[in-house]
């Protein structure tokens, strides 16, 4: 399987992708989110991982906005533990760092680290591993940048600090997304589904909307709603509901289509298979 994912190699992604499907796998680097979901109408790839949240920095709304323009079907997730480290080129020291690149969001999970080094200039840059094959292009170095420890190992780079970030319950879901067509039957250990929702304006719409889920006893393991796009101030709702064998799912998105606009089910899948509590991983 080819899997394309947004960045260059040594991505958090790529790995990602690696965790999910094993080392296997041909990962595709695609240079933007936007380029990501064109790789398979490009026939460049027969899937995609695109980070869907971030326990700290909240969900990846571009992704959510090009799921809903897509035909992709969510078919898998995967949690990895993002760790932060500084990387420089080869015989660097940390005293000689000025400048440190990194995706915007990476740059923002290592405030003290920052704080501890007030004088450097921060740079944002595309992704991750990318700022990493740029700073060690450039030989320079006064340059750093913060990825993965797998970046620093492809591009050659030396780990000048370690785990930098200043949260260590920092983990990031990935959505593993397919051709409708190539979606399989529902899976008989599924035990998660993701669907969005338009609702009506009237009073108790929302109320109305989730009760199928709460009269089942179904799991609502998050809700979020994004802007319409060309309809101002009119929001469609995004779901993510954990089920059980023996409870009636078919019969809770029945009773939600009779109340409310729209309906689109984007996916039923395994959940990932460890949950996180104080730094532990709970099996």
């Amino acid at each position: 399987m080819r899997v394309a994912f947004q960045g260059a190699p040594g991505a958090f992604s790529e790995e990602a992708a690696e965790q999910l499907l094993g080392p296997g796998v041909k990962t595709v680097p695609r240079a933007t989110f936007e380029s990501l979901f064109r790789a398979l109408s490009e026939s460049a790839a027969d899937a995609l991982l695109a980070p869907i949240e971030n326990s700290l920095a909240g969900s990846v709304v571009r992704v959510y906005d090009l799921l809903v323009e897509s035909h992709l079907w969510l078919s898998g997730e995967v949690v990895m533990r993002i760790e932060h480290h500084l990387i420089g080129c080869p015989g660097a020291r940390i005293e000689e760092i000025r400048t440190v690149e990194s995706h915007p969001v990476a740059l923002a999970q290592c405030e003290r680290f920052f704080a501890a080094h007030p004088g450097w200039k921060r740079i944002a840059a595309e992704d991750t591993a990318g700022s990493v094959q740029e700073v060690l292009r450039r030989r320079d170095r006064s340059c750093a940048a913060i990825a993965a420890r797998r970046a620093a190992k492809i591009y050659g780079g030396e780990i000048l600090a370690s785990n930098i970030e200043d949260d260590p319950e920092n983990y990031t879901r990935f959505g593993l997304l397919v051709p409708q067509a190539a979606a399989p039957q529902r899976d008989p250990q599924a035990n998660k589904m993701t669907l969005t929702m338009r609702l009506a304006h009237r009073p108790g719409a929302l109320y109305h909307s989730l009760k199928p889920f709460a009269d089942r006893g179904l799991n609502l393991l998050k809700i979020e709603s994004r802007p319409i796009r060309g309809r101002p101030w009119e929001y469609q709702f995004f779901l993510d509901v954990g089920f059980a064998p023996g409870q009636d799912l078919d019969a809770a998105l029945e009773e939600l289509r009779r109340e409310t606009q729209d309906v689109r089910i984007l996916g039923c899948y395994r959940s990932a298979p460890a949950a996180f509590s104080g730094g532990t991983v709970v099996e």
